[in-house]
């Protein structure tokens, strides 16, 4: 059993953001079939990605919905900085603030995780 932690950076809107989720959607899919311990977190420009991916006509809305359960939030401050904080709440995705306005990407390596960027 492997603890994995996806972070999704890439920002929506170009072919490149929309080939990084899917890696990620397509990691954290894998790890949780497998019985891993997943964490999916948006974040910097990437948390402008959940509103899109939860509306069902998007193309990776399937594999959105089938890795929610392992979305953990999105930064807090980046979701400030990018204009994301009312299309978060509204998608019920918690802001994660455990570092000052801030996510904590420590917390994953002193917990033992393997981080994988997209």
């Amino acid at each position: 059993m492997e603890k994995i932690a996806i972070i999704v950076l890439a920002d929506e809107g170009t072919d490149e953001g929309l080939g990084r989720v899917f890696n990620a959607l397509t990691a954290a899919r894998e790890a949780k079939e497998a019985g891993d311990t997943v964490e999916l977190v948006f974040t910097g420009a990437g948390t402008r990605w959940v509103e899109p991916l939860n509306k069902k006509d998007h193309t990776l809305h399937e594999l959105f919905a089938a890795t929610r359960d392992v979305l953990v939030g999105a930064c807090g401050f980046c979701a400030n900085a990018f204009g994301q904080t009312d299309a978060l709440a509204r998608c019920e995705v918690p802001l994660l603030t455990d570092f000052g306005p801030a996510m904590s990407y420590r917390k994953y390596t002193a917990d033992g995780y393997r981080v994988l960027t997209f």
